[in-house]
């Protein structure tokens, strides 16, 4: 019998809970109907139906409170998850890392992707080397797989590693690994071989952080230092042995050094061993290995001249490799270095070379090149924090002064020959040569100082328009020269400016009561405007209290340049002075200074005191057809060639008539001809020659 429902006042409260929900379904149903009843067509069965109409059910016997919890936890989450969304997002940083990663992949010389261990690609890492140079990454398989190679690249693109790495790997990883002599007093398995010791100790200390990394011992032989300690570490055991060709033939003439179990023979910069005369001890040195099919020969160099073409036939294996970053190209020297050539007497260098290294050394290192030892000290002890380097400083003091230079102890190096090779010095960014070098060769070494690995660089290169012959470097190098004048007073302001503003801008603003009295007095009583003192301020600052004009031509301090033209060619310096001593007095001919012709022939420039330029360009009005004017730019000059016969020789001639270049009545000079002392005329009227008297012109006259 069906139980009849129960009234209010019947019911327990369970039963009026229970008939309080059910009114609730029914009041709802139109809207749970939807959710509950699937379409026919999503195929739900209906035990999967009843499941749904089960926890709606269950959702409508909850109470508000706990339906509201549920909804707070829901939107704590959707929070959540929002802000951990937003923290996942990378940020500019980690974009631009992911970039260069992708990037890396991409950089088919990127140390990824050579057979490199991973103690030494942390090495790498650590000197913030990710990809290979293009000469590292020629060399490297061709190397470890155990073939002689000659390896040429302009100066300042890591030739050095370009044997460190795969020499490395080779001996602990690599074909030279299992014959490699390991324990006390282990005979060496490489030899390198440089010219300088300067660049055997740089090239040492490559072998040291990299070799170190790897297990691996070396030593480092040169004239200079103490023969026992040398001789201590060779007795113990070393794996490489890094030295210069004389100390390490002292050292096998000693019986100090075993090349019975060598592996591999390097020669670095062979070019510059051949100038510095290291002919007989090389060849000596790579005579005394007596296997050679079981050592591997590398020679590495920026210039292939004859003896160095020579070593590799006598001495590499008919089957070496070669690869060559420079080939036939004109351009010789670093293509990221800005060349310029600077017209400088010498009795300016001193006043002139600090002007250009506040002008072009943007804050970096400077090395100044000289010929001799005594100019390098010299000019080393005029010029504030400079140091010099030659080979009369003893070794120990020499080390010394790399250390500090390359510390930043002091930024400007004064420096002979010694300097010029393999010094891979960071942040070398002027390079000032005081004079042409008497070779090519030099010249590219030198200058290839700064612009390396990568960065730009500065060359200046002073030289005496009279006696300076530029165009042959230009010609042989492929380098075309940037021609300028000395830097002027707006030049230098520009140049320093910024910096002492921003070291008067660096100064604490605490200090301002104590100096505005000073500063209000001063204004008062000078007469001049704020801005003409902080002017004069910012040129303190900096170690200013007066600029002085410069000459065009000669770089002198307190002389003008002046052009002298009259209408038709001038052929010879005499003639210019006989053109001058028609309007002005014989002193003040005297007094003119670095009279040069100029390249076109048709004037000549010369240097004046500037107290004096109003009386020399008045004297002109006493002249017809002459024409003096003052300089602003340097025209080119005509230069003597030094190349062809000295004083008399062809185109380098005292005087020089007509072209130059030869093909006019006279030509090439004051001798012309054939390079001779007596090769007075040349070309159309007379064939080249440079035999003594007049008939003997080449075998004929005519």
């Amino acid at each position: 019998m069906p139980s009849l429902p129960l009234s209010d006042a019947e019911a327990t409260p369970k039963d009026i809970t229970n008939k309080k929900h059910k009114a609730k379904k029914t009041k709802n149903q139109s809207i749970t109907e939807p959710i509950l009843h699937s379409n026919p067509e999503d195929g739900v069965s209906g035990k999967k139906k009843k499941t749904k109409k089960r926890k709606a059910s269950d959702l409508e016997a909850m109470t508000i409170d706990e339906t509201s919890s549920d909804l707070d936890e829901n939107n704590n989450k959707m929070k959540k998850k929002k802000k951990k969304s937003k923290s996942e997002e990378p940020s500019l940083m980690q974009q631009e890392q992911e970039l260069e990663r992708e990037k890396r992949k991409d950089d088919p010389n990127a140390v990824s992707k050579f057979r490199i261990s991973v103690s030494l690609r942390e090495k790498l890492k650590a000197k913030g080397i990710e990809s290979l140079f293009p000469i590292q990454a020629m060399t490297f398989d061709t190397i470890l797989d155990g073939s002689d190679l000659v390896g040429r690249a302009r100066t300042g693109q890591g030739k050095t590693l370009a044997f460190v790495l795969p020499i490395l790997e080779s001996l602990t990883n690599g074909p030279a690994k299992a014959s490699r002599k390991i324990g006390y007093g282990r005979p060496p398995s490489v030899l390198v071989l440089l010219p300088t010791r300067e660049l055997a100790c740089q090239v040492h200390a490559d072998f040291e952080v990299y070799g170190g990394a790897m297990g691996l011992t070396s030593c480092c032989l040169y004239g200079g230092a103490p023969y026992q300690s040398q001789e201590i570490k060779l007795k113990r055991g070393v794996d490489i042995v890094i030295g210069t060709p004389g100390r390490v033939k002292d050292h096998i003439e000693r019986e100090n050094i075993d090349l019975s179990q060598l592996k591999f023979r390097v020669l670095d910069e062979a070019d510059e061993m051949l100038r510095m005369g290291f002919v007989e001890d090389v060849e000596l040195i790579l005579g005394k290995v007596e296997n050679v099919s079981k050592v591997q020969t590398l020679l590495f160099s920026a210039t292939l001249p004859d003896w160095v073409k020579h070593i590799a036939g006598k001495f590499l294996k008919p089957d070496k490799k070669t690869a060559d970053l420079v080939g036939n190209t004109k351009m010789k020297a670093s293509t990221n270095v800005r060349h310029i050539v600077l017209p400088c007497t010498s009795a300016a260098r001193s006043q002139l070379i600090p002007d250009i290294i506040r002008c072009y050394s943007s804050g970096g290192r400077t090395i100044i090149f000289t010929e001799t030892k005594e100019s390098a000290s010299q000019l080393a002890g005029m010029l504030p924090g400079a140091r010099a380097l030659h080979g009369d400083i003893q070794q120990a003091q020499r080390e010394v002064t790399l250390s500090g230079f390359r510390s930043g102890k002091f930024m400007a190096l004064v420096a002979t020959n010694v300097a010029a090779r393999g010094l891979d010095i960071n942040d070398v960014q002027l390079i000032i040569q005081c004079e042409p070098p008497r070779d090519v060769e030099a010249y590219i070494h030198r200058s290839g100082r700064t612009g390396r690995a990568g960065n730009t660089g500065v060359a200046v290169m002073l030289y005496d328009p009279k006696r300076s012959n530029i165009s042959k470097i230009e010609r042989e190098s492929g380098v075309k020269f940037e021609h300028i004048s000395a830097p002027q007073p707006d030049d230098i302001a520009k140049a320093v400016g910024g910096e002492a503003a921003e070291m008067i801008t660096q100064v604490s603003d605490s200090v301002i009561p104590a100096f505005k009295p000073a500063a209000e007095e001063l204004l008062n009583s000078s007469g001049l405007s704020v801005v003409e003192l902080l002017a004069k301020a910012l040129a303190k600052a900096v170690g200013y209290t007066e600029i002085k004009k410069r000459s065009l031509l000669t770089s002198m301090e307190n002389y003008v340049t002046l052009l002298l033209e009259i209408g038709r060619p001038i052929f010879t310096p005499s003639f210019a002075y006989g053109v001058l001593r028609r309007f002005l007095p014989e002193e003040k001919v005297e007094a003119v200074k670095g009279l040069s012709l100029t390249a076109d022939g048709n004037g000549v420039v010369f240097d004046v005191p500037a107290e004096d330029l109003d009386t020399y360009l008045t004297g002109q009005e006493n002249a017809s057809n002459v024409s003096l004017e003052v300089l602003k730019t340097l025209p080119r000059l005509q230069q003597r060639d030094q190349s062809r016969g000295g004083r008399f020789g062809d185109g380098g001639g005292r005087s020089g008539f007509g072209d130059r270049s030869g093909g006019n009545r006279f030509s090439g000079g004051r001798g012309g001809g054939g390079g001779g002392r007596n090769g007075r005329f040349s070309n159309d009227r007379f064939s080249n020659g440079g035999g003594r008297g007049r008939s003997n012109w080449g075998g004929k006259r005519w």
